[in-house]
């Protein structure tokens, strides 16, 4: 069986994410799972009665449910760190705020992974600020290499590609290639210049001539899935969960299996040795293709000066979130 750990698990995104992972919707229909879920003591009960819900489900794939607060239990033996309980952001809450509160949650994560984890475990890193926090998470995992880090962004190609799939009246798979760079956060850059849309028709062409309206794709495009998370936040007076299991599903799927021929998705990586000017050492969301587990940058693709500009920004935030989280877990 694989071991697959989710944190938060007795939170919102998780209730959305056990089932799929437990009924073989992400690692695949014959994959058994022993599935882990942690969370903080005073979630214990709630976490008692999503066990009795899993049990309840009689899924032939899932192998064991183990819940716990304990971390030195949790990431024992894992092949998988799905790391969504964090401190949540509420309305009117500023990232800067949240990234000093989660800091040492994911410095101590980081630890657990190095002392308990199999050195091949792969890390999904959810709660927010996701890419500092994958980093800080990494950091602390010196034993495990940093490639095996990741954060979510996959959300935020999901959102760019309904976006465009729901202007052009087409299904989202019509839409590929449309990718994020950068940080989750609203400095995030979704690039459509290199997207791909394939008509009813089956003719496919480039995202910019399929829309034909450059002042959208450059204007409310990038604000609406730039400020998605805070509009559903102003919304449901919650965070996003549905659509986050969904993405967090998506981004784990292709990691295990691979990329779909000819499509690239968003992963923030690590950023050292990419062909893009972008500094090492930093959580960067890049289009990637992966193989046999194995992500690869896409490189070579072709940015003009205005979205070089959004690369620059979004690098600058996470820049800026890194020195200040490197000096939270000096101090």
């Amino acid at each position: 069986p694989l071991r697959v750990l989710v944190t938060g698990a007795a939170g919102q995104i998780a209730y959305s994410l056990l089932f799929p992972i437990a009924n073989g919707d992400v690692f695949g229909k014959e994959q058994p799972i022993v599935l882990v879920m942690l969370d903080i003591p005073q979630m214990v009960g709630i976490l008692e009665g999503v066990c009795m819900e899993l049990q309840d489900c009689a899924l032939p794939l899932l192998k064991e449910v183990i819940a716990t607060d304990k971390e030195e239990v949790a990431f024992k033996d894992l092949d998988y760190a799905l790391l969504v309980g964090a401190m949540p952001r509420r309305e009117g809450m500023e990232r800067k705020d949240l990234l000093k509160a989660n800091v040492k949650i994911f410095q101590s994560q980081g630890r657990a992974l190095d002392q308990y984890a199999k050195k091949t475990c792969k890390v999904v890193v959810v709660g927010n600020p996701a890419n500092t926090n994958a980093l800080i998470c990494s950091k602390f995992a010196p034993s495990i290499p940093a490639k095996n880090f990741s954060a979510l962004t996959r959300l935020d190609q999901n959102r760019a590609r309904a976006q465009i799939a729901a202007y052009l009246g087409l299904p989202c798979n019509s839409v590929s290639r449309t990718v994020i760079w950068g940080n989750h956060s609203n400095t995030q850059f979704p690039d459509a210049s290199n997207g791909v849309v394939r008509g009813l028709d089956g003719v496919e062409k480039s995202v910019y001539d399929a829309v034909a309206n450059e002042e959208w794709l450059k204007g409310k495009f990038l604000t609406t899935v730039q400020q998605r998370g805070a509009a559903v936040i102003k919304a449901r007076k919650l965070s996003s969960a549905m659509s986050a299991a969904k993405a967090i599903c998506d981004h784990a799927r292709d990691w295990h299996f691979g990329t779909p021929a000819g499509d690239f998705v968003s992963m923030a990586v690590i950023s050292d040795g990419n062909g893009y000017g972008v500094q090492n050492n930093l959580m960067y969301s890049f289009p990637l293709t992966i193989s046999n587990g194995e992500w690869r940058i896409v490189e070579g693709l072709n940015l003009n000066d205005w979205a070089k500009e959004k690369l620059k920004a979004t690098e600058a935030e996470l820049i800026e979130e890194r020195d200040t989280a490197l000096s939270v877990c000096e101090a």
